[in-house]
């Protein structure tokens, strides 16, 4: 079984009639060698890591290496206890979830890089918001992990995961994709409707570069995940509606790729460009770093 692209990808769920999160689950057997049960325990063992990272910051006190974030979780939590959300209920939540696991990363604690620790808090922040609102069973929030998977697979293999590679759009444009994918199929989308909105969501993020204040994964990378989650539940409420990508999802990655590759190293994870050399970001990096 080969998966090079998002076409292979489609064409062997049509071929086999399966939802990607069933192919993801046989292809990793067919490359691994282990048995379904195994790989669908580690693969439940990643969203248990998951679970608690998304609570922890909620209702933890964290010491954060740099302090420059920390506490942004709970006041979203209490906003949304004590006023209705802007955004609704399903997104107040899914944005605080993503902030608690970012602040659990600065804190030094147990995360799933999904794909990548600046981009943690994305798919577990969409994953957990949608499963209060919709009391996901666990199984279904699994085989949303294996959607996410095929989709960061496909991903990695036509362009980079790296922000030092590729810039912000290579993480958390990334993640939100991966999580786009998840929600449509949980939601009993398509494939294709799972790629579209993975397409939707590297398109909104597109050119997102990479400029962490002081070299730390707090400022601006902890909103950032905010703001792909976001981005992947409306990409995916857009793929459900049937809206598709315009530009299918390869030419989409190949897009990601080429913006990438022509972004300058400044830009690039580097803490050379952007918002870490503002004045208040070299102020923050000379009282964090001396």
């Amino acid at each position: 079984m080969q998966i090079r692209n998002g076409e292979d990808l489609i064409s062997l769920c049509r071929e086999k009639k399966l939802p990607i999160h069933q192919l993801m689950l046989e292809y990793e057997c067919f490359k691994s060698g282990k048995e379904p049960a195994a790989v669908y325990e580690e693969m439940r063992s990643h969203l248990l890591v998951m679970k608690k990272s998304v609570y922890q910051g909620l209702n933890e006190k964290l010491t954060l290496k740099g302090k420059i974030i920390g506490g942004e979780a709970k006041k979203l939590q209490r906003r949304s206890q004590n006023a209705k959300p802007v955004c609704g209920y399903t997104m107040s939540r899914a944005i605080s979830f993503a902030l608690s696991v970012t602040e659990v990363n600065a804190a030094m604690g147990r995360i799933v890089a999904a794909p990548t620790a600046g981009s943690c808090g994305v798919l577990p922040g969409v994953l957990f918001g949608l499963a209060e609102t919709f009391e996901l069973q666990e199984d279904r929030q699994v085989e949303g992990l294996f959607t996410a998977g095929a989709v960061g697979l496909v991903i990695a293999k036509n362009a980079s995961l790296s922000g030092a590679a590729g810039g912000c759009q290579a993480e958390i444009g990334s993640a939100s994709a991966m999580a786009a994918a998840a929600v449509v199929e949980i939601m009993n989308g398509s494939p294709e409707q799972a790629l579209h909105a993975g397409a939707i969501a590297i398109k909104n993020l597109l050119g997102l570069v990479c400029d962490p204040v002081a070299g730390l994964v707090e400022v601006p990378c902890s909103k950032r995940n905010v703001v792909g989650t976001a981005n992947a539940l409306t990409a995916a409420e857009m793929a459900l509606a049937g809206i598709e990508s315009a530009i299918p999802f390869d030419e989409v990655v190949t897009a990601m790729y080429q913006v990438g590759c022509a972004l300058p190293p400044t830009l690039r994870e580097t803490s050379e460009g952007g918002l870490a050399v503002t004045p208040t970001g070299r102020r923050l990096k000379k009282e964090i770093l001396g």
